[in-house]
């Protein structure tokens, strides 16, 4: 295994690590404060690639910044609104939770077909992303690092930092640490925990959005294109830790790059049972995850 084949392989996985960090952030945000096992949370980063496609479609290429705005509201509200007719009804039941998302994801998946179509829309990325740093000597020799890929890494950076500057430093997220230690005690002393499963559920679907807009750049946007992320989504969120946003960064990180690695020496199929292989394994040893967080409606379930 040459330098210059391990160098690309691990820049890919860290552009893939990027997108499985924002798809697991809502992720474990949701199931480590409310114990909701979401299935349709693959398609708020479907919803955030179509948003995507409009917003370049109407408004031009040029203009991505428009985007983020545009995905982060239209996925929030749609996770706001899942939140509030289903998931709020069904609390306390996960296998009740998972059919009913499960349910969801299914009809968002047909209605994204009725509206553009079963093949994969093109998102055009702007003219200041289309190049690429090649490196020049050296045993990384003409080894590329295209622009989007490094938009799409620096995009996870900056979501994750102010994911952890709000739930460490704002009131809300000292309620949402609140909730997620003791629900009852949280409310006893005047915490609106439904306000905060609700707002909760937004920030993750809206997250979950923006890293739809990171997909879109980097491949066609299809009806199908959220779940082929779910599973290792939940993966990140097992291997971090349930409800750690810095566990799902590290965890982010190495199914990422094992990923990418298992898929260059192997095929995509037998990759994928590699890595689940590689995380029951794991399991074994680390029940809790890299950075297990104290929760009291983890420790009872």
């Amino acid at each position: 295994m040459n330098s210059l084949f391990l160098a690309g392989q691990l820049f890919t996985g860290l552009s893939v690590a990027s997108i499985l960090l924002l798809a697991a952030l809502g992720l474990a945000l949701s199931f480590g404060l409310m114990r909701v096992i979401n299935m349709a949370h693959g398609e708020f980063l479907m919803l955030g690639g179509y948003l995507t496609y409009l917003s370049s479609t109407l408004v031009g290429p040029g203009y991505l910044w428009l985007a983020f705005p545009m995905a982060f509201v239209g996925t929030a509200l749609l996770g706001m609104l899942l939140e509030t007719t289903i998931i709020r009804r069904l609390y306390g039941r996960p296998l009740d939770t998972l059919l009913a998302t499960w349910g969801v994801s299914l009809i968002l998946q047909q209605a994204a077909r009725q509206l553009f179509g079963s093949t994969g829309v093109p998102v055009v990325a702007p003219a200041w992303l289309s190049g690429a740093v090649t490196v020049h000597g050296g045993p990384l020799d003409s080894l590329t690092f295209p622009y989007v890929r490094l938009f799409v890494i620096v995009l996870a950076a900056l979501v994750l930092l102010c994911m952890w500057l709000i739930l460490t430093r704002t009131r809300f997220g000292m309620h949402v640490s609140a909730v997620n230690q003791n629900r009852e005690v949280a409310a006893s002393l005047g915490v609106n925990t439904r306000r905060i499963d609700l707002l909760v559920f937004a920030l993750g679907s809206g997250v979950a959005g923006v890293a739809g807009v990171g997909l879109a750049l980097l491949a066609p946007v299809n009806p199908t294109i959220g779940a082929s992320y779910i599973v290792n989504a939940f993966l990140v969120v097992v291997v971090g830790g349930v409800g750690s946003v810095l566990g799902g960064g590290v965890a982010a990180l190495l199914v990422g790059f094992f990923t990418a690695l298992a898929e260059g020496l192997t095929s995509v199929s037998l990759a994928a049972a590699i890595v689940l292989v590689a995380v029951i394994v794991f399991l074994q040893f680390r029940p809790k995850g890299l950075f297990s967080v104290k929760s009291r409606a983890l420790e009872e379930g």
